[in-house]
């Protein structure tokens, strides 16, 4: 599996620099010299879309990420990097050493249901806005999707291995919105 961990923006300067939308917890890993990343035009694409990049220097400005690559000499060259995703495959990334911590890749698809075994439905996304949010496709029938609060209290159990997370949900919290 892919995972995306940034996004190749404008040119910096004249000797192959470009500023990096980062989208890794890890960045200082993501992008050590020497790191290798697939580039593509998009963020599904497939391995043969795109080229492989080595990471000759990065460094931090002004809090933007800069880096270069091995091979990109110039500010034209850099240029036509723009608005290629960088990527890693799931494979290279190391075991995280809490078992309480997992990556996104790791809960979306994972089956969701009650504490009391009711199914609620499929996680689709994570969302990170101060607090982490799964996004829950419904299973039962209920038009759109739940947001559920990523915190122990309320998902006491998750077994990526068997593919299930379980939450323990509020009263309210798996209501359909009312209609204003």
């Amino acid at each position: 599996m892919r995972i995306v961990v940034g996004r190749v923006g404008r040119p910096h300067g004249i000797r192959g620099e470009v500023v990096i939308g980062v989208r890794t917890d890890e960045p200082d890993l993501r992008f050590a010299v020497g790191a290798t990343l697939d580039a593509r035009p998009s963020a599904d694409g497939e391995p043969a879309d795109g080229e492989r990049l080595t990471v000759a220097s990065a460094r931090w400005h002004s809090g933007q990420l800069l880096v270069s690559f091995a091979g990109i000499t110039g500010r034209t060259a850099a240029g036509e990097l723009t608005g290629s995703w960088l990527s890693v495959d799931s494979s290279q990334l190391p075991e995280l050493p809490d078992p309480d911590e997992f990556r996104d890749h790791e809960l979306i698809g994972l089956s969701v249901r009650t504490s009391a075994g009711e199914p609620v439905g499929v996680v689709t996304d994570v969302l990170h806005y101060g607090q982490d949010l799964l996004v829950v496709r419904r299973a039962d029938g209920t038009e759109g999707e739940c947001l559920v609060p990523f915190v122990k209290a309320i998902v006491p159990e998750v077994d990526v291995r068997a593919g299930v997370l379980v939450i323990d949900p509020p009263p309210g919290l798996l209501e359909p919105p009312q209609a204003q």
